[in-house]
Parts: structure tokens; sequence; C-alpha cells
């Protein structure tokens, strides 16, 4: 079984952010990289909550005064959102399928 992830390049969004590209190609590989399913989803939820810090202390940065450039924060503050929103996707998929699991009969 493989993960196909197809993201246009009109828009905005040319990429997904830093690491989610590859923690959703680990999730098709089937394993290969030795790490389990729960591995990546660990490692999934650690670059969504690195993302988020990320933005945040950059938009403290901001709020003080600081040097930080406007179009940068909305970027990172963009890149922390979808991240946010593929992992609650990713979520909502995995308790969908544990739901069908415990409906089936043995």
């Amino acid at each position: 079984m493989s993960v196909g992830v197809s993201i246009g390049t009109g828009g905005p969004l040319t990429s997904l952010p830093t690491g989610a590209a590859s923690a959703l190609s680990s999730l098709g590989s089937g394993g290969d990289s030795g790490g389990g399913f729960g591995d990546v989803l660990k490692n999934a939820i650690n670059q969504v909550s690195n993302l988020e810090g990320s933005a945040t202390q950059q938009v403290g940065t901001l709020l003080q005064g600081g040097n930080a450039d406007m179009s940068k924060v909305m970027i990172s503050v963009e890149k922390a959102d979808v991240a946010f929103q593929l992992m609650m996707q990713v979520r909502n998929k995995i308790v969908s399928a544990y739901q069908d699991i415990e409906k089936m009969q043995f």
C-alpha cells in the first residue's frame, strides 16, 4: 500500500511543512525504515510541536518590538497551522479506522 501526496504548484503553498512530507512518505513505505507506525506518528507530532513553538517565538519577538520580518512570521504561523490541520486529519483517519475495526465481528 502506498500513500501519495499531491500538491499543486499554482498556489502560494507549494510544499508541505518541513518534515511532514518525509513523515507521510515513511507511512507509505510499509515500515522499511526500521521505525514502527507509532514512531512515525511521534516524529510527526514532534515536528508539528516544533513548528508551533517556532511560530510562537517569532510572534512574541514581533510583539515585543524586535526586528522580526512580518512576512517570515506570517509564513511561520501558516506552516504551523497547515501542519496542525494535517495532523488532525491523520488523527481523524486513525480514529475512523479504529471504529471500523471495532465494528467487525469475529
